[in-house]
């Protein structure tokens, strides 16, 4: 590896790796991450990413999303995102992603809780992985971007509120500098601190804990979503999402005695809470969610991963109702970003669920995060190409001696992101 750059991007999320695209070839990329690069939660998002359906969409689509977010969204970051939203979707089957069609050819739309209307382009319901494997691959084939996996941030060097680069450690713990003009955290949420979480156990908020460190501004670290329906299980890790699109097409959530109990197309924290309080009304560790009325063919073509997972825990989603509960999915806080993704320390952009640009509100609509991670992303490189220029900070006099325990820092970062999440 090199230890100079035009830009280090942390994260090989959807977020991360479009950025990286977006910048021309003269720019020398370098993308780092925890583990291996298909470990982002990118990957794992199911149920697909939202477009503006022509003009007449537009005033449903920035309610749903304002309602879903309590009317606390940035309506500024609001109306970029779904303005923005066809000319991301092009981009993304230029690069060759492969969204379902219909018949005819045109693209095919699903509809998710808290959506006036189908809006959203699926592949199966592995989306996220369609999306982010497809950016994996174009990013691999361009000669400025260098990938580098197993490779952990551990703090960024700055001075006089200008950041020039940031501090890793190898997968063999040896610590060492990356000099870079700009530093993009696109490095996730902060699953990785809870118990039961959708997310993989390593995003744990580490950018957060940097920022609050280092005096950059965050903001609503305690906006966090809990998504209603993942499959109960005893066993300990990563939960299994049961994506909000079953019961966009038609799945019901019923109770110990077999009979609905809420509108499944309500926003996730309403929905969540419903379940909570139904089932502390019946004294069960879960509810039951009932994929049967959407009929064998949908399943099987819409939500083949789904019906494979269930069938290897043991449920058959054509004969029975599948045990579901609600548990952390998403972050909506974060280290403060503005409209191309700049955070208040010169040369450091936040963007994806690290950054937050008040976009989401209180609460996330179903299917924007991918989305919004792609706008900001694709604006924060225009931003670093395009922007004003800063002067960089001296990076040869860092203290090394303070990384000699990594364990002991990850430890304390979780503790900072966790105290300042209850605090505010």
């Amino acid at each position: 590896m090199n230890r100079e750059y035009d830009v280090v991007i942390v994260g090989t999320g959807a977020a991360g790796l479009f950025c990286a695209l977006n910048f021309p070839e003269n720019k020398k990329i370098c993308i780092i991450t925890k583990t291996a690069a298909d470990e982002s939660d990118s990957f794992l998002a199911q149920g697909g990413i939202c477009m503006l359906r022509g003009e007449e969409d537009y005033g449903d689509y920035f309610e749903d999303t304002m309602r879903a977010g309590h009317y606390e969204n940035n309506e500024k970051t609001v109306d970029l995102m779904i303005r923005s939203s066809n000319s991301v979707i092009r981009e993304l089957i230029k690069m060759g992603v492969r969204f379902e069609k219909e018949k005819d050819g045109s693209l095919a739309f699903t509809k998710e809780g808290a959506h006036s209307q189908p809006r959203i382009l699926f592949h199966e319901d592995i989306t996220g992985r369609e999306i982010t494997s497809t950016l994996l691959a174009r990013a691999k084939e361009k000669e400025n971007i260098e990938i580098h996996e197993y490779v952990t941030m551990l703090d960024i060097i700055c001075e006089n509120n200008v950041c020039g680069g940031i501090v890793v450690a190898d997968s063999e713990r040896n610590v060492f500098t990356i000099k870079a003009n700009d530093v993009v955290w696109a490095c996730g949420g902060i699953g990785g601190i809870y118990k039961n979480s959708t997310n993989f156990a390593h995003i744990t908020g580490d950018a957060i804990a940097i920022a609050i460190r280092k005096g950059v501004e965050v903001e609503n670290l305690n906006y966090v979503q809990i998504h209603p329906t993942t499959l109960f299980t005893r066993k300990k890790g990563r939960r299994f999402l049961i994506s909000e699109s079953v019961r966009g097409e038609g799945a019901l959530l019923l109770n110990e005695q077999g009979e609905r109990f809420t509108d499944e197309l309500k926003p996730r924290d309403v929905v969540s809470q419903a379940i909570w309080d139904q089932m502390n009304k019946d004294g069960t560790e879960h509810v039951w969610e009932d994929l049967r009325p959407l009929g064998k063919e949908v399943i099987l073509q819409h939500f083949p991963n789904i019906y494979m997972h269930c069938l290897e825990e043991g449920y058959d989603v054509l004969k029975e109702p599948i045990p579901v509960v609600p548990a952390q999915h998403y972050h909506m806080g974060g280290v403060k970003a503005d409209l191309a993704g700049r955070t208040s320390m010169q040369g450091l952009y936040a963007v994806g669920e690290a950054g937050c640009n008040g976009v989401h509100g209180k609460n996330r609509l179903a299917s924007n995060s991918l989305l919004e991670s792609l706008v900001f992303a694709q604006r924060a490189a225009d931003d670093i190409v395009y922007g004003s220029k800063h002067t960089g900070c001296d990076v040869n006099n860092v203290d090394m001696s303070i990384y000699s325990d990594i364990d002991a820092l990850f430890k304390e970062y979780k503790e900072i992101v966790m105290n300042e999440a209850e605090r505010r």
